[in-house]
């Protein structure tokens, strides 16, 4: 088998991959057909982030929570209740555009619960991937994750443009509500014997905050954390910003506004792909990417049409992808089992948490000052939080980040100051277990 899907040897990653990758059509015809829907109600870039921040906002608020209930309960289940929850939503909403009774406050609060299933979701989703395939495919299952959502995102977003001229925005959303039906049985096919499940965590006092304590005493993973909420509150806003670039600046239609996400995901998706080729992550990577995503991310706001603008897009995702499948290797393989659902639900809350406050001002930019700014404060932002990122955890919390010299050189990050009594030497590359910085939190 091909180093790149050596993830699939796996039975139960296949079955949920098959599962996934048609619920993740399903998933971005909506967001094409949401958005869509809300731009014919309102014609308000303002509303459309909006709806945006409230879908992502409780992963801000219960983030923590989440990841806390991913760590105590079987992780197949909670995912199977989620699945099930989101479904319903998608119809609910679905149901109300084709009847023709949709008002924009619907979309706002069936976007709130479909957040708040998402919320749940995510952190699960995240560390059920490691039960699946085990520590050593670890990384190749992330990329081959990403490969699939984003191959999703190359057919759902055109997929969606076409049938939102020829079917109307409410079938497009009741097709995403069936979609799920698809995780769910994956799911259920599952061989439980052949997960790689471990002890669930007890229950006790101050485990939510055990995890941030956890972070805390890993400056090395805090400084990837800070990087990734930077571009996921301000740079990673594509369904909004493309929204706003195919209407205002280019005075395109739904068809069009479809198909800047499916070539996006071009370049989403050679990113996956390299990522799952990929045996050892370097913290740089994360840094260089998010970098260079920001970068990317302004020179396509300076694009003077449609095309050259579409021709830049497969860039920025492929930066995109690369700073996130390497952060989220990153996490996953530097913590020990027992703490993973919280941690990544952390990661996650860090991720989207921050859309509630970075999407409407995003989308209040565009709408106030164009689309074009709506992307260059985006990438902007991004690049400044992660160089501040950098600077703060090398220079205040004790890491010193050089090359090492080895006949294949990596990065290490070395603490400076001794925590707790003691030195320790923290490896970037996940694949070798980080040592913590200080006792280990129960």
């Amino acid at each position: 088998m091909s180093p790149t899907f050596r993830a699939f040897k796996v039975r139960n990653f296949r079955l949920y991959a098959s599962g996934a990758i048609v619920s993740n059509v399903g998933t971005w015809m909506q967001r094409v057909a949401q958005d869509w829907l809300v731009l014919e109600l309102t014609h308000s870039g303002t509303a459309l982030g909006i709806v945006t921040g409230l879908q992502f906002l409780p992963a801000l608020l219960l983030g923590p929570y989440a990841g806390l209930v991913a760590d105590r309960f079987p992780k197949r289940r909670v995912l199977t209740c989620t699945q099930i929850a989101m479904g319903t939503f998608a119809l609910i909403l679905g149901g109300l555009t084709v009847t023709g009774v949709v008002q924009v406050w619907h979309v706002y609060v069936l976007a709130l619960l479909f957040g708040l299933g998402t919320a749940f979701d995510a952190p699960t989703r995240q560390a059920f991937v490691v039960e699946m395939v085990g520590r050593d495919e670890l990384s190749n299952a992330v990329g081959l994750n990403s490969a699939s959502f984003n191959a999703a995102r190359l057919l759902g977003p055109g997929l969606a443009g076409l049938l939102i001229h020829w079917i109307g925005t409410g079938p497009v959303i009741m097709i995403n509500g069936l979609s799920y039906a698809a995780v769910i049985v994956s799911l259920q096919l599952m061989r439980v014997s052949e997960l790689h499940t471990p002890t669930p965590a007890a229950r006790e006092k101050g485990m939510i905050l055990d995890g941030m304590r956890y972070l805390w005493r890993r400056p090395d993973l805090m400084m990837v954390l800070v990087a990734v909420f930077f571009a996921g509150t301000f740079g990673l806003n594509f369904q909004m910003t493309s929204a706003l670039m195919a209407t205002e600046a280019f005075h395109k239609g739904a068809g069009e506004y479809g198909i800047l996400g499916s070539i996006l995901a071009i370049g989403s998706l050679a990113g996956a792909l390299l990522a799952a080729r990929r045996v050892r992550i370097r913290a740089r990577l994360v840094i260089g990417a998010a970098v260079a995503f920001g970068v990317m991310e302004i020179v396509s706001a300076l694009m003077p049409t449609y095309l050259t603008f579409a021709l830049v897009l497969p860039i920025v995702g492929l930066t995109s992808l690369t700073m996130l499948t390497s952060a989220n290797a990153t996490m996953q393989l530097s913590i020990e089992p027992t703490m993973r659902g919280r941690v990544m639900a952390l990661y996650m809350t860090v991720l989207m948490g921050g859309t509630p406050i970075g999407s409407p001002f995003i989308g209040w930019i565009g709408q106030e000052f164009g689309a074009r700014y709506s992307l260059i404060v985006g990438g902007g932002l991004t690049i400044v939080g992660t160089v501040v990122s950098v600077l703060y955890f090398s220079r205040r919390r004790g890491l010193l980040i050089r090359p090492r010299l080895l006949p294949r050189p990596r990065l290490e990050i070395l603490p400076q100051t001794e925590l707790l009594g003691e030195k320790a030497v923290v490896d970037a590359t996940p694949q070798a277990e980080a040592k913590d910085l200080g006792p280990r939190v129960a």
